[in-house]
């Protein structure tokens, strides 16, 4: 432990602690959600629908999260039902997350009558934000970290003093593999919610597909904590299969169906 290192816990509310982690993970749900609220009420739909898929999907989607992440673990959680819960000490899948969150959306929308690639364009931003927030909670959890460094290439990098000492993990500095993939989706979202109105509907979320699935494929192979399926990173062959299976989409749509293209805004 290191002079700069950052407790995860924040506080303790009547001796129980309450995790920094939780608090940026609140956080990041409450503004995820009024960026997908705001637009979902000029795409002109119902009021409150995006706090009805909210209430639903959060919770499948921290549930498939974690079984994502146990999963690709078992040999470490097998027999252990008490660690397998405890999310609270970190240990979740974004892509788990995902996959919770897109089963959910799918049958929420056929029940509602909305179309899906509406509801997906709508929420691209808000994933973005969340990955980008989401972020800290590794760091403050001392998790997501990448290969060991010295403190000088980390400062020749112009991180910032208070990062480059809470990475200070196991006896190294660490690549701050979290910081990364927070700018980088940072950048994404600022690019998205740029260029959106340009695109046709479901290009928006083929977007983030893409942009999203770049970073995760870069940044994923830095990571020192990677879920493998033999010899292979889970998420890189995720991040591959999204970026390539839209770049085809797109470019099928824009050739084939061009035509027939409607625009994201008059959607």
């Amino acid at each position: 432990m290191t002079l700069g290192y950052l407790d995860p816990i924040a506080f303790h509310l009547f001796t129980k602690p309450v995790y920094w982690y939780g608090i940026i993970i609140a956080t990041t749900v409450f503004f995820a959600y009024y960026l997908a609220d705001r637009e979902a009420t000029k795409r002109g739909l119902k009021k409150d629908t995006m706090l009805d898929l909210l209430l639903i999907a959060l919770p499948i989607a921290f549930i498939f999260a974690r079984a994502y992440y146990v999963i690709f673990r078992w040999e470490f959680y097998k027999g252990d039902f008490a660690s397998m819960i405890a999310i609270w000490d970190g240990g979740i899948a974004i892509y788990g997350g995902l996959i919770g969150g897109f089963v959910v959306l799918y049958f929420f929308a056929r029940r509602r009558g909305i179309k899906i690639i509406k509801l997906l364009d709508i929420i691209a931003p808000s994933l973005l934000v969340g990955q980008m927030l989401g972020r800290w909670g590794n760091f403050f959890n001392h998790e997501a970290y990448g290969e060991a460094v010295s403190q000088q290439y980390l400062q020749d990098r112009f991180i910032p003093n208070f990062i480059i000492e809470n990475m200070y993990i196991d006896g190294a500095y660490r690549q701050p593999t979290f910081l990364y993939e927070s700018l980088w989706c940072f950048i994404a979202l600022v690019i998205l919610l740029l260029i959106r109105n340009k695109l046709a509907q479901s290009e928006v979320f083929a977007a983030y597909l893409i942009l999203y699935g770049v970073e995760r494929f870069i940044v994923e192979g830095m990571r020192t904590d990677s879920l493998y399926l033999g010899s292979l990173r889970v998420s890189q062959v995720l991040s591959l299969v999204f970026v390539v299976g839209s770049l085809i989409y797109l470019i099928v749509l824009n050739t084939k169906f061009k035509d027939k293209k409607i625009l994201y805004r008059e959607s």
